[in-house]
């Protein structure tokens, strides 16, 4: 079975470094078969190819099941660089990774500002506001005078309905209950396109509640009670806002795993950035990334109804629970001081054992 690794910048190669080091762990006791291969991208891609994704970084995505991507620095990148698609940016088109999936719980031992959530935020990954994901050609943001700047959004019918039936498949596996999230009252034709078709979606999942909410109360019904929600699914900048909310609330975005994901691909990604200003300093928490590469490992047992790896998931997330309800395990994002790499070694000691 065959893992691609790409480092990235920044913290990337400390903390993927750690997720390696924890699936050999699992490959040794479930006998998983990993082959395991790291190549660069990102600003040691350009440096050496002048590229940030090299062609053969994306044959390599198209052909290996697993998927583990870094952090990458696009801000410090020269702006050669900056001209050209970011590697998660070349990534997520290239495989049309429709679903960002981002959970977040609050976990025992780990401080948290809510006392008690377990959700996930299931987010469109493809439209929405952000200018590349708009335009088959050309840009979504322009200016037609020096002071004055415009944004065009894109809501499909496909993605809309694709989207939820990502959200209602999952709540399928958890508590059975959908909420969309979106601003229709005021964005009526694109937020309520969108509405509208993950209402349509909802009847085909009778045995699934569902619910919307306006974004702006779902930000403060969020803070207030985050118990209530199972998977939320909204439009991609709304996701991508509440996704960030919903971490600090549950312990801060070290903690915040994710998959991008289609119906046939999906790429572990940690939601946080490249963090440079502490890169090289064993100050990383890398548990967002091994949260990621734990999704991974499920969402493929899913797919496949393989058992081994269903059980390497179930054990990874069991090992990092108990690494993490143990104070002097936490990174100092956590309020500790544990760095990157004693944080790896007591992971693999749990998962060892």
């Amino acid at each position: 079975m065959k893992i691609l690794i790409l480092p990235g910048d920044g913290i990337g190669p400390e903390i993927t470094r750690v997720t390696r080091t924890a699936l050999e762990g699992l490959d040794a006791k479930f006998g998983l078969g990993l082959e395991i291969t790291e190549m660069d991208i990102g600003l040691a891609a350009f440096e050496r190819v002048g590229h940030p994704t090299p062609d053969a970084v994306m044959d390599a995505v198209h052909s290996t099941p697993f998927t583990i991507l870094g952090p990458v620095s696009t801000m410090e990148y020269p702006d050669e660089a900056k001209a050209l698609p970011s590697p998660s940016m070349a990534i997520r088109a290239g495989l049309d990774l429709y679903a960002n999936i981002r959970p977040s719980r609050t976990r025992k031992g780990v401080p948290s500002v809510a006392r008690e959530m377990d959700l996930v935020i299931v987010r469109e990954n493809t439209e929405g506001f952000y200018a590349a994901r708009t335009m088959h050609q050309g840009k979504g943001e322009f200016m037609p005078a020096p002071n004055i700047a415009m944004s065009m959004r894109k809501i499909s019918v496909e993605g809309s309905r694709r989207i939820a039936r990502a959200a209602f498949e999952l709540a399928r596996t958890r508590r059975k209950k959908v909420t969309a999230v979106h601003k229709a009252n005021v964005f009526r034709m694109t937020c309520g396109l969108f509405l509208s078709e993950v209402r349509d979606v909802a009847n085909d999942y009778p045995d699934v509640e569902f619910d919307d909410v306006i974004v702006d109360a779902m930000a403060a019904r969020l803070i207030r009670h985050p118990e209530t929600f199972d998977v939320v699914v909204t439009t991609n900048m709304f996701g991508d806002i509440l996704s960030d909310e919903a971490a600090e609330l549950s312990g801060g975005l070290g903690l915040d795993g994710s998959v991008n994901a289609s119906d046939t691909h999906a790429v572990a990604q940690a939601a946080h950035g490249s963090a440079p200003d502490i890169a090289g300093q064993d100050k990383a928490n890398p548990t967002a990334h091994l949260i990621s590469a734990q999704m991974l490992v499920k969402w493929h047992a899913d797919k496949s109804g393989d058992n081994q790896l269903a059980n390497a998931a179930q054990h990874l997330e069991a090992a990092l629970d108990r690494v993490l309800a143990d104070p002097t395990n936490h990174t100092v994002d956590l309020g500790g001081n544990v760095g990157t790499q004693a944080f790896g070694e007591a992971l693999a000691k749990a998962i060892a054992g």
